[in-house]
């Protein structure tokens, strides 16, 4: 089918791309025992229910083997599959390539808009239409460099490959409010929810002033937007018609959301986001729901001082379904519903940028009841896509960044 050598199980051992590495991150084998081993960032916090953190070692005892695609990519963030089985794959810089299943990266796609690209901003995800085989629209997401500032947009145009590789027709759909001068806290992913609806994952921009907006429904930093695929907004979505509100805000009180993905049984939107010093969430989002960011969060402040008041919980905000301390550092999510690993069928992938791994994490109905840590080494795991052969996809976030796919074993 292509002529990509896999990677000797030795080899990817010592690169840490597979499950036998020894590194720390691994975290604990021992089944029934905690995978995290190390101390709590909160120490005194305590979880609003049992199995909501540290969940203990479960492996679905698979066996695999791991692929490298492509290499030489400057700090790739977003992957989506076109239809003939190449890969688009953005580039945090402002690139957005085509690339083979051998390997062959394309020169970047023109026509796409003005990107900011410094500290956490840049071009981010990127998503197909739904109808992509009629209409040929793409969608991405990035930092839109802005009078006084920059802030999260989503733009659309229509891949072209005729006499040169570009995007045509492109329109920006949506822009983040207000503007703010931040180089953090972006976001963003794309989850297209059927073909009439499109969420937008954004962040709270880490400053104080965008800090509070995660509250306000007068802004959009720190929410899920829900839009149509032509920007308008869904007449369901939960703010519509009230006063001070923006129609297209879906859910609030977040602080970075870097990972989305539908529930592939129920088909409604799980994220996972950013915490401090521990906290990172792993939320299961209802229309009109307040996820808490700053009022409550698990975790403490970059200083070591309490985040807010300090509380974990409050009347009205929502508990995360699991949660880190210490924080893995979350990007990119996909729940398995693939064909090829049979013993994975209902696992929900997380790539760890801090902790250099991917999480597997066990569901029983939404609880998290078991957790795996693998591909252990020294890679920061940007994206996580399950493809249309079923095979796990690898985004790696370096400067020499690579594209991986994860096989199953002869």
């Amino acid at each position: 089918m292509h002529s990509i050598v896999p990677v000797v199980v030795a080899l990817a051992c010592g690169l840490g791309l597979l499950s036998c590495s020894r590194s720390p991150n691994a975290g604990n084998r021992i089944p029934g025992k905690a995978v995290e081993t190390q101390q709590p960032e909160a120490s005194h916090q305590k979880p609003a229910f049992d199995g909501q953190t540290r969940a203990p070692f479960t492996t679905a005892g698979v066996s695999y083997e791991v692929q490298r695609v492509t290499g030489e990519l400057d700090h790739p963030w977003g992957l989506s599959f076109l239809p003939d089985g190449r890969y688009l794959v953005t580039e945090r810089a402002g690139h957005l390539r085509i690339v083979t299943q051998a390997g062959v990266k394309s020169e970047p796609v023109a026509g796409l808009p003005p990107v900011d690209a410094k500290g956490q901003g840049g071009l981010l995800d990127v998503a197909l239409d739904p109808r992509f085989a009629e209409n040929h629209w793409v969608y991405v997401s990035y930092s839109e460099p802005r009078e006084g500032g920059n802030g999260t947009a989503v733009a659309r145009g229509k891949l072209a490959e005729s006499a040169a590789l570009q995007l045509t027709e492109v329109q920006v759909l949506w822009r983040m409010r207000p503007t703010l001068n931040s180089s953090l806290h972006f976001g963003s992913r794309l989850v297209f929810s059927g073909e009439d609806a499109l969420f937008v994952t954004t962040g709270e921009r880490s400053i104080l002033e965008g800090r509070a907006q995660a509250q306000r429904l007068d802004g959009t930093l720190g929410k899920v937007v829900r839009i149509r695929p032509d920007g308008s907004v869904p007449g369901d979505n939960p703010f519509v018609g009230k006063p001070d509100a923006l129609p297209e805000i879906y859910s609030y009180g977040h602080r970075n959301i870097q990972a989305a993905a539908l529930h592939p049984e129920t088909h409604q939107l799980w994220t996972v986001e950013h915490g401090a010093r521990g906290g990172d969430e792993l939320n299961r989002i209802d229309p009109g729901k307040n996820y808490g960011w700053p009022a409550i969060s698990y975790g403490i402040e970059y200083s070591g001082s309490a985040i807010g008041e300090g509380k974990t919980a409050a009347e009205g905000l929502e508990q995360p379904v699991y949660y880190w301390d210490p924080v893995i550092a979350p990007s990119g999510m996909a729940f398995y519903t693939g064909k090829a690993f049979p013993g994975w069928d209902g696992s929900l992938f997380v790539g760890s940028l801090k902790g250099r791994h991917v999480t597997r994490l066990t569901l029983k109905g939404e609880r998290v009841v078991g957790e795996e840590r693998l591909f252990a080494g020294q890679k920061r795991f940007r994206d996580v896509r399950v493809g249309p052969d079923g095979f796990l996809y690898l985004l790696t976030d370096e400067a020499d960044g690579e594209l991986l796919r994860v096989v199953p074993s002869p």
